[in-house]
């Protein structure tokens, strides 16, 4: 890779605040959604996908409901392959979170608005309620700002709350640009091997204590180091050899 320097409210789409914005901030909001936007169209079609699932994992990149995780890095391969499957996800209220809000909505995702530090228990009941009316969403776990590659609770209290199983995965690149950013942002390269490897489902009970939901944090945090570790180790040979579970996308 190259590196370069008391009821839940509806979860529906977010609609812009443009007065959160300087004049400046929305002009450079439409030029980045826009190009993010087209890159995204342009490249997405080139890419040769190879997806690869544990036994016990989910099927399909659409079923329904589940509550999927994974690192932030490979939120744009992610955006093209979950496009138009309606999936809700958590979007931050900052700039940052702006931008990629807007350009996840232009591939059918719906942004909850929320972060791990602000509003979080907004966003999850939000979110809960996606869940209730069959709907699957999506933590970038380590979202907004890091530490990067670490889990933070939020999926492992909603699956609790909720009775949906969680879900996870990784997104590997054989050629791409890698920015030096604290995410370490993967943006891949046209025509470039990409393997997505999925884990087994976690179910987590109701009744399970705040001690148990510590050991299901662990075990999501060890499962998505193990497909992350899969995945990255084996996207070489996507196209070229057939893994357990294995299929061409």
């Amino acid at each position: 890779m190259t590196e370069v320097s008391t009821s839940a409210p509806p979860a529906t789409e977010a609609a812009p605040d443009p007065r959160r914005f300087t004049l400046r901030q929305r002009i450079i909001l439409r030029i980045i959604v826009a190009a993010g936007h087209c890159f995204i169209r342009l490249i997405g079609p080139t890419l040769r996908v190879c997806v690869s699932r544990e036994e016990g994992a989910q099927e399909t990149v659409s079923q329904r409901p589940l509550i999927i995780s994974f690192w932030h890095a490979c939120i744009i391969p992610a955006t093209y392959l979950f496009r138009n499957v309606g999936i809700r996800v958590m979007s931050s209220n900052s700039y940052d979170g702006e931008y990629m809000g807007r350009i996840i909505r232009k591939f059918g995702f719906v942004a909850v608005k929320g972060s791990s530090s602000r509003n979080a228990v907004r966003a999850l009941l939000g979110l809960r309620r996606a869940l209730q009316q069959g709907w699957a969403v999506a933590f970038t776990l380590d979202g907004p700002r890091g530490p990067r590659q670490k889990v933070k609770p939020g999926p492992v209290a909603l699956a609790r709350s909720s009775a949906v199983p969680l879900t996870m995965f990784h997104i590997a690149v054989d050629q791409a640009w890698v920015l030096n950013t604290w995410d370490r942002l993967i943006i891949p390269k046209p025509f470039s091997r990409v393997l997505m490897r999925f884990g087994k489902l976690i179910p987590v009970p109701p009744d399970a204590s705040d001690k148990d939901l510590e050991r299901y944090q662990q075990e999501l945090q060890d499962s998505l180091d193990r497909v992350r570790e899969f995945a990255e180790e084996n996207v070489s040979k996507a196209g070229m050899i057939e893994f357990p579970y294995y299929t061409r996308a």
